[in-house]
């Protein structure tokens, strides 16, 4: 029987193929077929909000082409991704191919050759409360979107557009940068003793306490009371506790936490995270193994893991690590409420093809990823990292000091795989901080009595770790759709990443406020989580998808009524600079992109001309020198993705560039500049080719 299977991606179907024999052709519709029609609204209001599909423009081909081997086969399968946006790609082809069969439906969340082969036996039909919510979201998206955009020409500035659900992650980045300008920094001090031991140890203790209660010094008169009070005083082990503390590893992979992850650890943005976890579940060739799909698929919220993948990995830990590292129980991890439990965490599809065995087949970021992935997963699975903490307390007239150590007993899981921290980078698992043996009743002598001053910190900005974070603790977005958040936001110029931390423009401050005042429901974050709640309703069949819209829309129009009445036009000034425009003459005004400032000509769409502003990092430039060129100076820019680098203001005359921050000391080799990889480092030259230069 010759059967017809449908996929998205030509990736997704060549990987399939080689799982299948000569009576099977695997087609790619290249993701939608149908949509909303971008010129209008395209959706009756009227008439129960239906939607008004149309062929995407450049998708007529591919249609007749589906349309040609249809007509060749005795059956057709769907085999869209396994989720909601896959089902509505499903159900959008079913409906342009007039595809009769009922059980047409197939979906696999690992493209295995298993997977796939037991797949095609076992069709189903289309959900429809999948679709209804994927259905539901598109239509809410498409009348928030085509409604609020022209409110915002007409109030603010013609262009613009609103999000329903990236309007809300804006709002969260202006509070956050209103708490920082807002953050008044309070002092407090700390008094540290570097104490020795009658046998030469050495041991740093911090003031806890006075007379059984948590001591404050809030500033540096305080601080010096503390250091008169014990200057001459017996130092005397009070206490000494040691316990064993275990660490247990974190769960396999979701989309929110590998994105987070892959942020920490490698730098990806969550769209490049997407991007490469897509390629590696799609399949790749991997020589004479074959063309594989290496992991589950990515957009899912769940850590369960199915048993024989499991078994596999309890395998490998045993065969490769010891039985030490293999705990007596597999792992088994808590869902979090509402998550999706019929797919699984994001795991290899086999654990035995380790990083290194597909190494030689993948692209260095692949590879990075697929790693990434790989470790946590096995590591999900092994035995936990086993501490000895100790706590010495120690009592200076009525004071109390109290020094800690750690000393790893046992790696576990941790000599795989460590988890990255938001606040200090990797955190150093494997380092024992060692106290020397003390007893208790035993004298110590003070070495020294060391007073700091320190101010509190306001609230960080969000990296791109932290913003996913929080839009899923909130319960805002969906697993497929952090990434696109994200990207939306930056594109749209609403917010940019500085130091990958973003920060509001100021026309991101302008909408945001503008839409709070008068669509408070819309942009508060417990109303946009609970519509998130009520379409997972909708894909169990709880709810109908007309009835959530019909809820949503008539306060809605309600409010966007209000609002062309009684807002009042918005004049968004740019500021002007000192630099003149040599195309046109007039003064060039400061913008802001996705990228942070640049200088553009007020002159625009007459004149287009736009300049980088330039950073002076006061260093003269020694190449233009030495080449008896006008004076340059070295200056950070911005690549178009975002990356900070220094070069010459003199470019394109001058071609010295510099990851490193340059410093004016020269290589004696090359004599290029010599430059710092962070602060208080050596400068070392990083031209690769010189002699004097890093390996």
């Amino acid at each position: 029987m010759a059967t017809l299977i449908i996929v998205e991606s030509p990736a997704k179907a060549n990987t399939i193929k080689g799982f299948l024999g000569r009576n099977y052709t695997v087609k790619a519709s290249l993701g939608h077929v149908r949509d909303l029609p971008r010129s209008k609204l395209g959706v009756d209001l009227d008439n129960n909000f239906e939607p008004r599909y149309i062929t995407i423009r450049g998708k007529g081909p591919i249609l007749q082409e589906l349309r040609q081997a249809a007509k060749k086969a005795d059956r057709i399968l769907l085999a869209t991704d396994p989720d909601r946006e896959g089902e509505a790609i499903a159900w959008h082809l079913a409906e342009a191919l007039q595809i009769k069969e009922q059980n047409c439906r197939i979906d696999f969340h690992e493209i295995t050759k298993t997977q796939v082969q037991q797949s095609v036996k076992q069709p189903r039909p289309i959900s429809q409360p999948l679709v209804d919510a994927q259905q539901a979201r598109r239509v809410l998206d498409r009348i928030v979107g085509y409604k609020l955009s022209p409110l915002l020409w007409a109030k603010v500035k013609p262009g613009l557009s609103a999000g329903r659900v990236q309007s809300v992650a804006v709002k969260l980045i202006v509070e956050r940068e209103r708490e920082i300008e807002a953050f008044v920094p309070q002092e407090y001090w700390s008094v540290t003793a570097l104490l020795k031991t009658a046998r030469g140890g050495q041991l740093e203790a911090k003031l806890l306490s006075k007379g059984g209660r948590k001591l404050e010094l809030p500033n540096g008169a305080a601080a010096k009371q503390v250091e008169q009070d014990v200057t001459g005083a017996q130092w005397v082990v009070a206490e000494v506790k040691t316990t064993q503390r275990l660490r247990n590893p974190a769960a396999p992979f979701t989309t929110s936490t590998m994105q987070q992850e892959a942020a920490r650890k490698l730098g990806f943005s969550a769209k490049k995270t997407m991007r490469i976890a897509q390629q590696l579940y799609e399949g790749l060739s991997l020589g004479q193994l074959g063309t594989h799909g290496l992991i589950t698929y990515m957009r899912t919220d769940a850590t369960r893991v199915s048993p024989e993948a499991i078994a596999e990995a309890r395998t490998y830990i045993k065969e490769t690590h010891g039985s030490d590292y293999l705990p007596k129980k597999p792992r088994q991890y808590a869902a979090k409420k509402g998550a999706q439990q019929a797919h699984e965490a994001i795991r290899p599809t086999s654990v035995l093809r380790t990083p290194e065995q597909v190494k030689p087949y993948l692209s260095r970021d692949q590879f990075r990823l697929y790693k990434l992935i790989w470790e946590r997963f096995v590591a999900s699975q092994m035995s936990s990292a086993s501490f000895d903490a100790t706590s010495v307390d120690i009592q200076v007239q009525d004071y109390l000091f109290r020094a800690t150590g750690s000393r790893l007993k046992f790696p576990g899981f941790l000599k795989l795989y460590v988890e990255g921290s938001d606040e200090n980078g990797l955190e150093n698992e494997l380092g024992d901080r060692l106290l020397p043996d003390v007893k208790p009743g035993e004298e110590l002598a003070l070495s020294k009595l060391d007073l700091q001053q320190h101010f509190t910190q306001p609230p960080p900005r969000y990296s791109e770790a932290t913003l996913v974070k929080t839009l899923e603790e909130e319960g805002i977005g969906r697993p497929s759709t952090y990434a696109p958040i994200i990207d939306t936001i930056l594109e749209r110029g609403y917010v940019y990443l500085e130091e990958k931390r973003f920060r509001p423009t100021e026309l991101g401050i302008i909408v945001v406020d503008l839409l709070s005042e008068s669509f408070p429901k819309l942009l508060d974050v417990g109303f946009t989580a609970s519509l998130e709640t009520q379409l997972d309703q909708i894909e169990e069949g709880a709810l109908s998808w007309q009835s959530v819209i019909r809820e949503f829309y008539q306060p809605f129009a309600q409010d966007l009524e209000k609002a062309y009445e009684e807002l009042d036009r918005i004049t968004v000034q740019d500021e002007e600079s000192d630099v003149v425009c040599e195309k046109c003459g007039r003064k060039m005004v400061y913008k802001t992109g996705r990228f942070g400032k640049f200088l553009a000509c007020p002159g625009y769409p007459e004149c287009k001309n736009t300049k980088p502003i330039l950073d002076e990092i006061g260093v003269e430039c020694a190449i233009c020198k030495r080449e008896n060129r006008p004076g340059g100076q070295l200056v950070r820019r911005r690549t178009r993705r975002g990356r900070f680098f220094y070069g010459c203001s003199n470019y394109p005359d001058c071609t010295f560039t510099s990851w490193q921050r340059p410093v004016a000391e020269v290589c004696p080799y090359c004599g290029n500049h010599l430059a710092v990889r962070r602060e208080g480092s050596k400068p070392v030259c990083v031209n690769k080719s010189c002699p004097g230069g890093e390996s």
